[in-house]
């Protein structure tokens, strides 16, 4: 039976590069996600659209269909003072603002005297990923999981720590 639109997907998954293992879940909690919105990645979300609770499969996803290709022009150089407080290293990960506001991730590729070098592309941009996955549960959303689009398992009690409840944008 095919998994559709707006259901609850529960899966255990371990993800490697084609060189090494760089995600897994397995033994700890499952991924849980409501299907067809976007919340994993476009080649996954496909390869598993025909799979059943229980069912567990070897999935190639190219990069096409994950992360998208490399992008070299998505290299950038910036001047070294506007990471000033930041101790920079060859291959560091940092997180900042994109002009539109969201959270943009970038890594640091070169340092030099005036400058660095940052890579705005994903870390696994450019590569086709091998999943091992298995279906753990499907289930039908609720109201609030529909409105929401967050599935309950994914809802936390707390507000960012204030204890404001689920729905505060955290």
């Amino acid at each position: 039976m095919a998994i559709v639109t707006n259901q609850i997907v529960s899966i255990e998954y371990e993800v490697s590069d084609g060189e090494k293992v760089v995600d897994s879940n397995i033994g700890g909690e499952p991924l849980v996600f409501m299907f067809g919105k976007g919340q994993i990645i476009p080649g996954l979300e496909s390869a598993i659209a025909n799979m059943s609770v229980g069912e567990k499969a070897e999935v190639l996803v190219k990069a096409k269909d994950a992360y998208g290709e490399y992008e070299a022009e998505a290299m950038q150089e910036v001047p070294r003072d506007q990471f000033a407080g930041i101790e920079l290293e060859k291959g560091m990960t940092l997180y900042g603002q994109g002009e539109d506001g969201g959270t943009v991730q970038v890594t640091v590729k070169e340092i030099g005297d005036e400058s660095v070098i940052v890579d705005f592309n994903h870390p696994l941009a450019g590569k086709d990923l091998a999943f091992v996955v298995s279906i753990n549960n499907i289930r039908e959303a609720s109201a609030e999981e529909l409105i929401s689009g967050i599935p309950v398992e994914n809802q936390h009690d707390d507000c960012c720590g204030t204890g404001g409840g689920t729905g505060c944008g955290c």
